[in-house]
Parts: C-alpha cells; structure tokens; sequence
C-alpha cells in the first residue's frame, strides 16, 4: 500500500477551513460529544469515493490522490478508522509514518493483523501463492508478531488504537478447539508486551464461553462484539455475561448475519447509500455505546459498508437513536 503525504502543490486540499455538507452538519459536533465521552466512531477502512458529498467535499485531481490523501479530510470528521489494510501484509514503517503525519493530532488509527500471524492454515485460493492449502508455521508467533509488526507500529505513537486479531471460523477438521484456541490465545497474549491496547474477533460462535472471556480478562485484551456472517449479533453478544474484558471494547458492524461478504458487496456497491437498515445492527451498537460509556470504558465503534450500504449513514442512523433514547434502556 503506498501513501504519500500532501505536497505543497496539494496543500490548498488541507487548507484550515474543511468544506462542509449536510453530513458533515449534521453529524459533527454529535461525533465529537460522543468521542469526549470515550466513544470513538469511525469506519472500516476509508478510501470510498461513494462517500464524496458527504465525508469527502474536497476536489481532488485524480483517483490517485483522492486514495492517497483523503485520509486527512475522514480525520477532521471521525476520530478513528481501522485500517484493514494490515491484515494483508506486514505493515511498513514509512506507511504508517504518512498515516501519523496525516490525521488530526487526536485521531486513533487501529490495525487488524496481519494474517500471517493469525491463519492457521494457509486457504487454497492464489493470494497465497505457494503457500496455499499449507500449515502456517507462524500461527501465533509472538517473536515475529512484535518484530514485524509492533515495531512498525510505533511510527503512529500516541495515535495508535486497537491492535485486532481477526480469526477466519476454524472448521471442524482444523484441529483447532475451543479449548486448545484458548490456550494457544493464552500463551501468546502472556508473551507481548504490554501498554498496547490487544483485542479478538472470533467468527467460531461456539468459541463464546465463560472460559474465553476470562482468558482475555486475564491479559487486559478486548473481545471484538462483531455483527458478521455466522455469529451472533452485537446485540445478542452485548448480553452475555462477562463480554467487556478490558477497560476498552471493541465494536464491529461488518454484515447482517446470515448474509455473505460477496454477497454484501453485490447488492451495496458503491456504497453512497444505504440501501438496506438492519434494525438489530444498530440497536446493538447503541446498547454497546450506552453500556461502555455507562461504564467509563472506551468503545471503538466501527462501521463497514457491507452492513447496509454506506457506513457513515448508518453511523448517522445510530447517532440519531441515541438521541431519541439517551437512557442505557431502550
């Protein structure tokens, strides 16, 4: 992923006063309330020319420079993103360099890891090349976790957010328990450092045990409440006892469950609408932005465009509901 920073001819693009819109109006001042109280909205990604009109009001001069630099325009609104970008390759000290020299002094950049470290085995499909269909040997390597991508990591410095571990469902034939995950989890966890903010996103429902949670209290480390395909919504896991383990939580709107991503992509693209609401979706991030801002805990709450078309409307649809009922109960 290459990212370069404005240069003085693209200045006039981050000139002081941000060019505004009905989204930006509206939403603003409502995003930065929130975000004062430790609830920091932001996206999956952010390079979506659908979103130009509302989050992106600036002109830029190519499709180059718009995925280049709009970054700095989504600071000035959002507080954070997650980058998803790492999950595909270790990231690169000077990437995240133009990421920190980019954004808002406040801004929090969170990272998905790359899946090297979190594939257990390799899928048979040819983005992994020779390594394809075959066992990762650096499945939870806690040595080339920290060198490869905790050392890049510090070029975002009082910017960095989330560090997420986003596990693919282990099948049946994985070899791959609950019981044997939460060990592995355990052990790797109780090698890193501390003083980073660790969460964990499953997408096996029956992983959703007493015994896992309690493994991630141990540690400090965030349990991800994810909306996706096959797991339980966010507001079916904001119920289960235990499911905030550390003094920060982690919220991911991805997909309506029971749909697919291809299947997301085909209807919603490209994604300047929304075209679907999932009411429980949005009650269950609401629960969850009550429930940790009740409670004094900070919540990244990340919203993808495969959830109903345009992730920064449905943000908009659930700012409006927390307004409508400010108490936790709804």
């Amino acid at each position: 992923m290459r990212i370069r920073k404005a240069s003085s001819s693209t200045l006039p693009l981050f000139a002081e006063e941000q060019p505004s819109s009905a989204f930006i109006e509206t939403n603003k001042e409502r995003i930065k309330r929130w975000a004062s109280r430790g609830v920091l909205f932001g996206t999956s990604s952010w390079k979506y020319p659908g979103w130009k009109g509302q989050v992106y009001n600036r002109p830029y001069p190519s499709k180059k420079a718009f995925n280049q630099e709009c970054l700095t325009e989504y600071s000035r609104l959002f507080p954070t993103v997650c980058a998803d970008f790492a999950l595909y390759d270790f990231p690169k000290t000077e990437t995240l360099h133009v990421l920190h020299e980019q954004t808002e002094d406040e801004f929090r950049i969170s990272l998905k890891v790359t899946d090297r470290i979190t594939v257990r085995r390799y899928p048979s499909i040819p983005r992994y090349g020779d390594l394809a269909g075959k066992e990762n040997p650096d499945f939870l390597n806690p040595d080339l976790f920290q060198e490869a991508f905790l050392g890049p990591v510090e070029q975002l410095r009082k910017k960095r957010g989330v560090i997420i571990f986003e596990f693919s469902a282990f099948k049946e034939n994985s070899g791959v328990t609950c019981e044997s995950f939460i060990e592995q989890m355990d052990n790797f966890l109780g090698a890193l450092p501390k003083g980073y903010e660790y969460a964990v996103e499953i997408r096996n429902r029956s992983f959703l045990k007493e015994e896992y949670l309690a493994m991630l209290a141990r540690h400090g480390a965030g349990h991800v409440l994810n909306n996706w395909t096959r797991m339980p919504s966010i507001l079916e896991q904001i119920q289960i006892g235990g499911i905030l383990s550390a003094p920060f939580s982690v919220a991911r709107a991805l997909l309506k469950p029971g749909r697919y991503y291809e299947d997301a992509v085909r209807l919603f693209e490209p994604y300047d609408r929304i075209k679907e609401e999932v009411p429980d979706l949005r009650l269950g991030l609401v629960d969850a932005v009550q429930r940790c801002a009740a409670e004094g805990r900070t919540l990244y709450a990340y919203v993808n465009n495969r959830a109903e078309g345009n992730a920064p409307k449905t943000i908009e649809g659930i700012l409006d509901m927390l307004d409508r009922y400010p108490a936790k109960k709804l």
